[in-house]
């Protein structure tokens, strides 16, 4: 694994990467990271996103920071969402524009339809390096602090007798009834193995975006644009297909959920490799086997997208080699998988777990949340790294920020409060 910068990186690209890791979820820079973006933003182009803000903004605000004309400005940036390179959407009858990060973002974007403006078959060959292969990514999006990208969703037809507690957050359903916008994209991940020669049999057609980014996606030729009836027909296509939910990380205003095998997809790879340090927020059930029902037949074991069931003696004195399945709760997801697959009736059921799951509730206050876990609060703060007293204020709250860790735990649970919700709820 290399971090020297070498024949692939310009200070173009050094600059943009620099800018990806403002946001909480970054990209470490190593020698495939300058591929990839070489691939995906002319020099130029690399250049100018370099300069832009964290936060949403508009073209005159793009036009300041470039000192260039607005006219040149919204060209330039009316490409790169074409590109699905930035997020466009309107507020207020004013069109704003947010570079989103690599994961979920715009590493996604670009493989999500059949495009022949890039090399797609050697982007996939680079992401599958850069994701799969070299660890520092993959370990930092899916580790870093407490609070994570995204969360799974349960499998509501395993839910049977806890149907009637489980809240409307929690529900795939109930994402996909209240988005403003829904759309279908190729999934990303098994695209990427299927140029690894890699991919499984599980649907391609079925990746799920909604509100704000399904709107831009949609309108860029991104994503096909799907009514309530289709979009609740490939939730039950999924469940079919026995993949798990893995969605964005909030209770309002969800943009995405994936629907994951556990081959392809990086959610459920990095759920495995990195069981120990929780790399996904699991839904508010577990699995529970019911010894006396479980006939040991192992597919449960089967389905599991991360290993967490297994088969242990059923300790029957009649029958010494008879087995049944156990959950190792500590990495299990609780996606209900296992429930659904279970042939026997009633051997496996799913019950809410004892602690409540935090989910942040929208994308202001999981932003927060990351950026105080990883150190990168004063990069939210202050955005306008144009201004000298900006730059100061930001080192001097990140030298603040960078606290001992047990004092750093305590800032965090502080702004899980309802005090930093209502902030999220009023500003985000």
């Amino acid at each position: 694994m290399s971090h020297h910068h070498g024949r692939y990186e310009t200070d173009s690209y050094v600059k943009l990467s620099e800018r990806l890791n403002r946001y909480p979820q970054g990209a470490p820079p190593t020698e495939l990271l300058f591929k990839i973006l070489k691939i995906l933003f002319k020099e130029e182009e690399a250049r100018l996103v370099s300069l832009l803000p964290i936060k949403p903004f508009t073209v005159k605000k793009a036009a300041s920071i470039w000192k260039e004309s607005e006219k040149r400005a919204k060209k330039s940036l009316e490409e790169l969402a074409s590109r699905a390179l930035l997020v466009d959407f309107e507020e207020d009858g004013e069109i704003f524009y947010v570079l989103p990060p690599p994961m979920a973002g715009f590493f996604e974007f670009s493989m999500m339809r059949v495009r022949d403006d890039i090399d797609q078959r050697a982007l996939g060959e680079l992401f599958y390096q850069y994701m799969n292969v070299e660890e520092d990514f993959i370990k930092a999006l899916f580790t870093d602090g407490e609070t994570q990208l995204g969360r799974v969703f349960v499998n509501e037809e395993s839910l049977n007798g806890e149907a009637a507690h489980v809240l409307d957050y929690e529900r795939a359903t109930e994402i996909i009834k209240t988005a403003t916008h829904m759309g279908i994209s190729l999934c990303y991940c098994r695209r990427k193995m299927e140029y690894m020669d890699r991919a499984c049999n599980a649907p391609m057609d079925i990746c799920m975006t909604f509100n704000t980014s399904a709107q831009a996606l949609i309108r860029h030729g991104h994503a096909r644009a799907v009514d309530l009836a289709e979009g609740l027909d490939l939730l039950d296509e999924a469940y079919e297909n026995n993949l798990v939910q893995f969605g964005e990380n909030v209770r309002e205003s969800v943009n995405f959920i994936c629907n994951c095998c556990g081959c392809c997809c990086e959610a459920m790879v990095a759920a495995r490799r990195f069981a120990a340090m929780h790399p996904i927020h699991t839904s508010n059930y577990l699995p529970k086997v019911d010894a006396d029902k479980c006939s040991g037949c192992g597919k449960c074991v089967k389905l599991c997208p991360v290993e967490a069931m297994g088969l242990i003696s059923s300790n029957n004195p009649n029958n010494p080699n008879s087995m049944r399945a156990k959950v190792d709760e500590e990495i299990c997801l609780g996606c209900g998988v296992c429930v659904r697959g279970c042939p026997s009736k009633g051997a496996v059921v799913m019950v809410a777990r004892d602690k409540k799951v935090l989910t942040p509730l929208n994308g202001a206050h999981r932003a927060v949340l990351m950026a105080i876990e990883r150190g990168k609060l004063h990069e939210l703060l202050f955005d306008n790294k144009v201004l000298w007293s900006h730059r100061a204020l930001g080192v001097f709250l990140g030298a603040f920020i960078k606290l001992p860790p047990v004092k750093r735990v305590l800032a965090t649970e502080q702004v899980r409060s309802r005090f930093l919700e209502g902030l999220a709820a009023r500003y985000g």
